[in-house]
């Protein structure tokens, strides 16, 4: 065995008898740091960092720190910059732009109080400013001693102290009145959504969801096959719905998918037996081109052997409703059980109805099962995002929580089956709203039918791409509900349910998330906030602006966890459109002229990947296939080359532009402005939030937050 070597001990021993020497290195011109051994392991030990760091290192550090300063600096002010060249292009020389429109007189009374709040405001920041040069710095402290007359020197002076007199006496009461109520509906409705929101944690860690058996498609009757389907009727409601081409390559041919074939091809494919099926394409356009371009698809489809009609109103009355109710007139829907409904964006999977009817199976006392929406456009530009965590909270937390709690949500108007008989006893439908899906599922409910809600079952759709559009649809959404609660309000004090189902459809449905939402919003936020700006006896309290809208704003994102970085966009957008629903909720309760305005949503002709390819491999199989079929009639023939004539012929597109709103720039400049009274007085919170949310504003009024027409 070989001796060990063990210097270090040798070392160590002498080190602990004083023979240790240290060893000094000198240099001329050194670059290194002199370090003094004392043993072997010493020379390993840790070196702190700030040691081993010389003075230029220390100012590569700095400079790194600077450039990086000076970048975000120079970031911050090419975007304010675009922004004010942005505001020049479109405010000043309204190049590329249009006002909204103003038809009926829809909004002007709004426009007008918010117009002349800003002349107001203003006014009393001038002479705020100039008292505030002057050292009058009364407003500071709203509690200090107000000057006697005797002590007074100057008409302007003395101007000053009587509007302090008049604000403290007979403006700051009612306004803080005001607010003080629009707090209460504010903790009321957050406490609602708390609820809803523990209710969802609830249904996630008990597991709760609807459940079927799997033997509910088998026939009883032993003679007939294994599994007995009951006949169901699709309708699709769709009206003026213009092609937007989504183009594939694919074998260097390109191939369109416009709006209305989305729809139609994913209900022909729907895994369900041919003869237990009825397609109804219920189109209501009034544009002949788009007539015919829908009518040669149902035909395309009908000699692929679909059992696929095509319906066509000429006397187009009461929208939607009016549609849906002539389509259920037909003597040839008695022979049908259910009825499936889907938009003209909506995209079924081929089990759709495999994973909704046998909900009906075993339960006479259900009358409507609801999918949820899936987006296929959710990422496409901010608008976007937003509304999808408002939709996704929507249908993951209040649909879900009140189907598993109280089997009763409003009706989406879409991507649901209803048994026909729900339909028929409730009255079928009406055309009296611009909300009939939510006006049927109010009376079903009366009469004692049940929902069910399915989370997992998910039909791809779009939302609104463009600030216009989806103004346009949440003035429809608001204004619609109050229609329908000045109409059914004496049916519900009258009908038979109980006293806890009145109350929740009174109370919380129609008046808490209808009614309410929409008016302290716009008022406490858009209206009484800038006003405490000026009158600061009335001054809202840091936790109404702040905490607790950022922590509503959370629940609100969580069904939406990726969408965690918008959460402030979010709460400034939705503040926003506060001025949109609360002109639509007057608008609807009080019966006024744009209450009955029906605009169909825009849509964009989105698809999935693979909704595309396979639109491809059918526009293949059918420029394969020979346009003459053997057996038709000359009549037939002639009808056949029509569809194909006005096929290629497609509508000549439109031309667009971005819009500036009014009411938005309105209310952005008075928010900046008490911005700018905030900074005065050293109110920080109340000062970011006014600063933010009038550009907010300003964003939404020159129509910068959607899609942007070069």
């Amino acid at each position: 065995m070989a001796p060990r070597l063990d210097f270090s001990k040798m070392w160590a021993k002498n080190a602990k008898k004083g023979g240790g020497t240290p060893v000094v290195v000198k240099m001329e011109n050194p670059n290194f740091s002199v370090v003094e051994i004392d043993g072997p392991d010493s020379a390993f030990r840790p070196v702190e960092k700030s040691r081993g760091k010389n003075a230029k290192q220390a100012s590569w550090v700095l400079l790194l720190k600077a450039q990086r300063f000076v970048s975000l600096i120079a970031s911050m002010a090419t975007l304010l910059w675009s922004l004010l060249g942005t505001i020049n292009k479109r405010l000043i020389f309204r190049q590329g732009v249009a006002m909204e429109n103003g038809k009926l007189g829809k909004g002007r009374l709004l426009f007008t109080v918010i117009r002349v709040f800003l002349v107001s405001s203003i006014a009393i920041l001038v002479f705020e400013v100039v008292a505030y040069f002057k050292g009058w710095h009364y407003f500071r402290n709203p509690s200090l001693h107000i000057p006697r007359t005797s002590d007074i020197q100057g008409l302007l002076h003395m101007v000053y102290v009587a509007w302090l007199r008049f604000r403290a006496d007979y403006i700051a009461p009612p306004i803080q009145a005001l607010s003080t109520f629009c707090i209460v509906l504010f903790m009321i409705q957050s406490a609602d959504r708390m609820i809803l929101s523990l209710g969802c944690l609830w249904i996630k860690y008990k597991k709760i969801k609807p459940t079927i058996d799997s033997n509910a498609m088998k026939s009883d009757d032993l003679e007939k096959s294994d599994y007995e389907y009951p006949m169901v009727l699709v309708q699709i409601p769709m009206c003026n719905e213009k092609e937007i081409y989504y183009f594939i390559a694919l074998v260097n041919d390109r191939f369109p998918l416009k709006v209305y074939e989305q729809s139609i091809s994913a209900v022909c494919q729907i895994d369900w037996p041919k003869d237990r099926i009825l397609i109804q394409v219920l189109d209501d356009s009034d544009d002949e081109s788009i007539q015919w371009l829908i009518k040669s698809e149902v035909a395309d489809w009908s000699q692929k052997g679909v059992n696929i009609i095509y319906r066509h109103r000429e006397i187009r009355t009461g929208y939607k409703a009016g549609n849906l109710k002539s389509a259920m007139s037909c003597d040839y829907v008695k022979d049908y059980e259910f009825v499936a409904i889907f938009d003209a964006d909506f995209q079924p999977n081929p089990d759709f109805l495999k994973r909704t009817v046998p909900h009906f199976k075993g339960n006479p006392e259900v009358g409507l099962v609801q999918a949820r929406w899936a987006f296929v456009n959710k990422d496409e530009n901010l608008l976007t995002r937003l509304q999808n965590i408002n939709l996704c909270f929507h249908f993951e937390v209040e649909q879900q929580v009140n189907g598993v709690f109280l089997n009763f949500f409003g009706f989406n108007g879409t991507a649901g089956v209803w048994r026909i008989k729900a339909l028929e006893e409730s009255g079928g439908w009406l055309e009296r709203t611009t909300v009939e899906d939510m006006d049927i599922a109010v009376r079903a409910h009366l009469n004692g039918w049940k929902f069910i809600y399915l989370n997992d079952v998910q039909v791809l759709c779009e939302v609104p791409e463009s600030y216009e559009a989806y103004r346009k649809q949440q003035h429809r959404w608001h204004s619609g509900p109050m229609q329908l609660f000045r109409l059914c309000l004496p049916a519900v004090i009258t009908s038979k349910v109980s006293a806890w189902k009145k109350a929740n459809l009174i109370l919380l449905f129609f008046l808490l998330r209808k009614l309410i939402l929409p008016f302290y919003s716009f008022t406490l936020f858009c209206i009484i906030l800038p006003l405490t700006m000026f009158v600061p006896e009335a001054e809202l309290p840091s936790w109404v602006i702040c905490y607790v809208p950022v922590f509503m704003s959370l629940l609100n994102v969580l069904p939406a966890p990726r969408s965690f970085p918008f959460i402030v966009p979010y709460l400034l957008f939705e503040n926003t459109m506060s001025v949109t629903k609360f002109n639509a909720m007057v608008s609807g309760l009080f019966q006024l002229g744009s209450s009955y305005e029906w605009i169909v949503t825009k849509k964009a002709g989105r698809s999935s990947e693979s909704d595309l390819l396979a639109a491809a491999e059918r526009e293949t199989k059918m420029i394969n296939q020979s346009p003459v079929h053997r057996g038709a009639s000359e009549s037939e023939l002639s009808e056949l080359n029509k569809l194909m004539e006005h096929k290629v012929v497609s509508p000549l597109p439109v031309k667009k532009a971005n819009k500036i709103y009014r009411k938005e720039l309105a209310l952005a400049f008075l928010l900046l402005t008490a911005s700018v009274r905030s900074l005065l007085a050293a109110q920080g919170v109340h000062f970011y939030f006014l600063l933010f949310q009038g550009v907010t504003f300003l964003l939404v009024g020159l129509d910068l937050i959607g899609e942007q027409i070069s």
